[in-house]
């Protein structure tokens, strides 16, 4: 049985999502505050293997990290409907650089909008 994952291209359509993604954040004066590391390869790594589990691939996130648990792990930050905004523009291009169906890009965006939003967890 083929996944999203699989029809949209597996982990090198991902890859290249999330690496459009995290190029946007590290010049973004919004985003990159809310990130310690200097180096933003684990978390795009973590990133990555998210949203390939997420899609039907390979269950390494769950393996390494457990449950994802995202509201939890971004409690520690502040995200504001502006830094949502911000995020989403990132996660934009990404899906700008890869080559998708409309149907698959809507697919897609819906989820990472949803996500997004439920994020918010600071009124501006």
């Amino acid at each position: 049985m083929s996944t999203f994952y699989d029809e949209i291209g597996g982990m090198e359509t991902i890859r290249t999502i999330v690496n459009t993604f995290y190029a946007g954040v590290a010049g973004d004066e919004v985003l990159r505050p809310m990130y310690e590391e200097e180096d933003l390869a684990p978390a795009a790594d973590r990133f990555t293997l998210f949203l390939a589990q997420y899609w039907g691939g390979p269950s390494t996130y769950g393996e390494q990290r457990g449950h994802p648990r995202l509201r939890m792990r971004h409690a520690p930050f502040a995200v504001t409907p502006d830094s949502a905004t911000h995020w989403l523009k990132h996660f934009r291009a990404g899906l700008d650089a890869v080559d998708l169906t409309t149907e698959q890009d809507k697919q897609f965006w819906e989820y990472v909008t949803h996500a997004a939003q439920f994020m918010v967890n600071t009124p501006e």
